[in-house]
């Protein structure tokens, strides 16, 4: 109990440092900027609603579940504990409650699929919930510890990454094109590829993003190969 009290604590009181950006580079400070990250948010939208459409009419779920926990917590973090700018709040938010069907799908067809079919029912919903919470802990104060409140750049592309390689690896548990789309991989690319560019713009200096920026693409180039 002590414990969770504590992490309340700390979450208000790093609430509080987010507000001070006076430093921090903005990649809303230009009209290309704005258009840039609006269409990276249309293309991520796109991405979403082809996932969503994709698994039921394959009756699965389309996002491997580490790489949901991940999306779900970083769209959280970011529209209601760190809320972004806008437009990219109101982006962070729709991407939140799509990202929330998509979770539904998974609880409903996940233990119906070959991956999850040996674990009992209590266990699979036990995984979920446990992945859940590791991977929102594990994004929170990775954005603490990198003072990272305003963007959370490192922990969105980090996790982009992931999701990239989880979308390679779940091809091949699959059957081909089972729970997944031509039109999710060029989409998902798409809006990731705008995102890197308006980051580079901005702060082109940080070797550790540029690094994440192409080795996302190339994962995403990869998994497209595939589905054609």
């Amino acid at each position: 109990m002590g414990f969770l009290s504590k992490s309340i604590e700390n979450i208000f009181k790093l609430k509080e440092k987010q507000r001070d950006f006076s430093n921090v580079k903005s990649v809303n400070d230009t009209f290309s900027n704005k258009v840039i990250i609006a269409l990276s948010g249309f293309f991520w939208m796109l991405t979403y609603v082809f996932i969503i459409y994709v698994g039921f009419r394959d009756k699965t779920y389309g996002m491997p579940l580490v790489a949901l926990c991940a999306n779900i917590s970083w769209e959280f973090i970011f529209s209601y504990v760190y809320p972004h700018r806008k437009p990219q709040l109101y982006i962070n938010k729709v991407w939140f409650w799509f990202d929330i069907i998509i979770l539904g799908q998974f609880l409903y067809y996940g233990p119906k699929n070959v991956f999850w079919a040996e674990l009992s029912p209590m266990l699979f919903y036990l995984n979920f919930i446990g992945i859940l919470i590791i991977s929102f802990i594990v994004l929170f104060y990775i954005n603490e510890r990198l003072s990272d409140h305003r963007h959370g750049k490192y922990t969105a592309f980090g996790q982009n990454l992931l999701m990239s390689i989880l979308f390679v690896y779940m091809f091949y548990l699959r059957e081909p094109g089972l729970g997944q789309s031509i039109y999710i991989a060029i989409c998902k690319m798409m809006g990731t590829l705008f995102a890197s560019i308006v980051f580079f713009k901005v702060l082109p200096e940080k070797k550790c993003l540029n690094i994440l920026y192409i080795a996302i693409l190339l994962f995403d180039c990869f998994y497209l190969a595939l589905l054609m």
